[in-house]
């Protein structure tokens, strides 16, 4: 295939190391770690992982020798730029160490380790993915590993091709995949290093250590560049509101990070709805509100921004999702078709969560109720949120119409 001169550039591309990944390196141990909150209980379910010290990198004389070894890698959950360079980086890392060590790369996601799906990734492979987005090198799966089936599975192919360190990158339930196999592998003596490496475009896996994970800089720029085009035509038309979802199912950063760029008309923020414990109502009346605000001054158009998770914020629906998961678990639910376990689910709910779900629109209500992604969350990604808002604020509107308190026009 014939190369175009971006592709010949992007390739050539040299991200910056920090010091100690430049030439020799020694491994310095610090003091042991702990979670962040619930001490004691994380150390319960983890006894075999919990309180291993940290580990630094400093640059040290000399050059490094190592026996051989094999390591093998787990694309895992959505994709973010960055993934095919955490690879190839690590690709780098150890044909440094020593030349003959091999990198086996597993086939859509964790899956692929149980399912014994994999590759070695060699150099014309590596070098065809540098610098490149997306998750295609290897592909990416949401498998989740819970059993021990699965990880005594996935242990067979890890002792047939003698790999040292399984590497998973991923998100916060990837990252919860490698714990859970990390502290199996650790009380069985398995000998191999389980390492978690943070990506989620969402940016919210950050502590002490990880400013930002990667993909969340790529991500906020490209939305706010889609947002800033949707603005400057909604400037031109004046005669639209446009309600536009982002991504961010359990934090509203990137919503924030885009308006920051951005600065639109209207931002929910999903935290902020949470802490003033507002109802869906309550919403509904502030976008209403600054509508009817920009439409006294004569300006019948805007853009409000929306995270995914906006729903799953609202106390009263929160209250209604967790009560919907302990239902639907239950043995009776796990073998009715999609009508009856509506049936169940109205006929289980307590008084209160029985009337926000209803109060829902049908196709949100059915979305709450049934659908879970492999780690049983709500896949609030497939929830119209921004059709629910502009539905119900177009509703509010023509019933302040016929009060004589709103007298624009609202086209969304």
């Amino acid at each position: 295939m014939e190369k175009s001169a971006l592709q010949i550039a992007r390739a050539a591309y040299q991200p910056k190391l920090p010091k100690a990944l430049r030439g020799a390196l020694k491994v310095v141990e610090g003091a042991p770690t702990q979670s962040v909150a619930d001490q004691e209980e994380v150390k319960k379910l983890f006894p075999n992982t919990y309180g291993m010290p940290a580990i630094k990198f400093e640059p040290t004389d000399g050059q490094m020798d190592t026996a051989a070894i094999n390591i093998g890698v787990i694309l895992s959950g959505g994709q973010a730029p960055g993934g095919h360079n955490v690879i190839s980086g690590l690709f780098d890392g150890i044909k440094k160490l020593n030349p003959a060590n091999k990198l086996y790369g597993f086939i859509l996601g964790p899956g692929g380790l149980v399912d014994h799906n994999y590759k070695e990734l060699t150099a014309d492979i590596i070098d065809e993915y540098r610098n490149t987005g997306g998750f295609d090198i290897i592909g990416s799966g949401r498998t989740k590993l819970e059993k021990k089936e699965q990880f005594d599975k996935g242990l067979e192919i890890i002792k047939k091709l003698d790999i040292k360190a399984i590497v998973i990158i991923g998100g916060d339930d990837s990252s919860t995949n490698a714990c859970v196999l990390a502290e199996y592998y650790k009380s069985i003596g398995a000998g191999v290093q389980v390492i978690g490496c943070p990506k989620t475009i969402d940016g919210d896996l950050k502590n002490s250590e990880i400013e930002t994970s990667f993909g969340f800089d790529t991500a906020t720029k490209t939305y706010s560049e889609v947002i800033g085009n949707i603005m400057r035509d909604c400037n031109s038309a004046r005669k639209y509101w446009h309600f536009v979802k982002l991504m961010g199912r359990s934090a509203s950063h990137v919503t924030l990070e885009c308006a920051l760029q951005t600065h639109p008309n209207i931002t929910l923020i999903g935290e902020e709805v949470e802490q003033k414990n507002l109802s869906l109502d309550d919403v509904v009346t502030q976008i209403a509100e600054i509508v009817k605000a920009r439409s006294e001054a004569g300006n019948n158009f805007g853009v409000a921004l929306i995270p995914e998770g906006i729903i799953e914020f609202i106390p009263a629906i929160k209250k209604l999702i967790a009560e919907l998961n302990d239902v639907l678990a239950l043995p009776e639910a796990q073998n009715l078709g999609r009508s009856e376990q509506i049936d169940f689910v109205k006929n289980h709910l307590c008084a209160d969560n029985l009337a926000v779900f209803n109060s829902l629109p049908t196709s949100v209500a059915r979305q709450l109720a049934l659908d879970r992604d492999p780690h049983g969350n709500v896949q609030v990604s497939l929830i119209e949120t921004e059709k629910l808002l502009s539905t119900m604020v177009s509703a509010k509107l023509d019933q302040w119409k016929k009060e004589g308190k709103f007298n624009g026009k609202f086209s969304a």
